[in-house]
C-alpha cells in the first residue's frame, strides 16, 4: 500500500532520517483519526511526499511513530507499543510505556503548557502541528490520548526509564545481561544520512538512523555520540566512547522549539564532573 504516489522505491532509511517527505498528514484529520492506527497509517501510505524523498529532511514530529511502527507491525505482527514492551522495556525493567494502561493513571504528572507563545515556527511546522485539529498540550490529559499508541508523541515514562534504555545503547547494545542490539549496529546508526536545513524545524540538522549526530551547530562530547529531544524540552544523549547516557524529562514545557537549556545544562554538568 505504501508504494502509492511514487513511493515504491522509498527506502526505510528515509523514514528513519526524516527525509521521506511525510512529516504530516495532507488530509485534515481529527484526534480520533490519530488514535486509529489503521486509518492514520493508511492515509500516510496513500499520500504523496511533500518534497522529493531523500533530498532534504523535515522532522516527522508525529508521523515518525506511525511510519516506523507500521514497518515493525508488518514484520513482527506486533504494534510498536507491544514490541517495545516485550523487547525493550520489560527485559530492561524500564518504566516506559507506549500506550498507557489505566492502572498507571494515578502516577502521572500532568503536562503544563508553556507560559509564553512558542518561538517563531516555519510554515511547514505550523502545518504539521495544526493537523490533527485540536492538537495541544491539554490533549495529553485525556484518557484516549494516553491509551492510544502514538509512538512519535505519547510515550509515558520518567528520566530514569529513558536513561536506562539509553544506557543499553551507550554500552554497545547490552546492559545487565540483556542485549538489545549487536555492537556492529552502531556503525550504521552513526552513518550520516542527510545534513542540511531541516524543512520543518528551520535549523540545520545532521541525521543518522533515527538520531541527531554531532555537527558544528550541535557539538557533542565525542564523534560517537547521538541525541534527540521531545516537545517541551526533554532531551537524551548517548555517548558510545564514554559509555554515558543522560536523560532529562519535564512536565513544565518550554516555549522553545529546540535547545532547551534545562536539559543541556544538566548534560554539561555531568561531563564537567568527569
Amino acid at each position: 500500500e505504501f508504494a502509492a504516489a511514487g513511493k515504491d522505491d522509498l527506502p526505510v532509511r528515509f523514514l528513519l532520517s526524516h527525509s521521506s517527505g511525510l512529516p504530516g498528514w495532507e488530509q485534515p484529520i481529527e484526534m480520533n483519526d490519530l488514535y486509529d492506527w489503521e486509518r492514520s497509517t493508511a492515509l500516510l501510505a496513500a499520500q504523496q511526499p511533500w518534497w522529493e524523498p531523500g533530498t532534504a529532511s523535515g522532522y516527522h514530529a508525529v508521523t515518525f511513530g506511525q511510519l516506523i511502527g507500521e514497518v515493525i507491525r508488518r514484520i513482527t505482527g506486533r504494534s510498536l507499543g507491544r514490541f517495545f514492551r516485550d523487547e525493550v522495556a520489560a527485559p530492561l525493567g524500564a518504566d516506559f510505556h507506549i500506550g498507557l494502561g489505566a492502572e498507571h493513571e494515578p502516577r502521572l504528572g500532568e503536562m503544563v503548557a508553556p507560559a509564553q507563545a512558542p518561538d517563531a515556527m516555519t510554515d511547514m511546522l505550523k502545518r504539521v502541528m495544526t493537523n490533527p485539529r485540536g492538537w495541544s498540550p491539554g490533549v495529553s490529559r485525556e484518557r484516549a490520548y494516553r491509551a492510544a499508541e502514538v509512538p512519535g508523541a505519547n510515550g509515558h515514562g520518567n528520566a530514569r526509564a529513558v536513561a536506562r534504555v539509553a544506557a543499553a545503547l551507550a554500552s554497545g547494545g547490552a546492559l545487565d545481561g540483556v542485549r538489545l542490539l549487536p555492537e556492529r549496529f552502531f556503525d550504521a546508526v552513526l552513518e550520516e544520512q542527510i545534513y542540511g536545513q531541516d524543512l520543518v524545524l528551520g535549523l540545520p540538522i545532521r541525521w543518522g538512523l533515527g538520531v541527531g549526530l554531532p555537527s558544528k551547530e550541535m557539538p557533542l562530547p565525542s564523534p560517537r555520540s547521538f541525541y534527540w529531544g521531545g516537545w517541551g524540552g526533554s532531551f537524551c544523549l548517548v555517548d558510545l566512547d564514554a559509555k554515558i547516557a543522560c536523560a532529562y524529562v519535564m512536565n513544565k514545557m518550554s516555549h522553545t522549539t529546540m535547545g532547551d537549556r534545562r536539559g543541556l545544562d544538566l548534560v554539561a554538568a555531568v561531563y564537567a564532573s568527569l
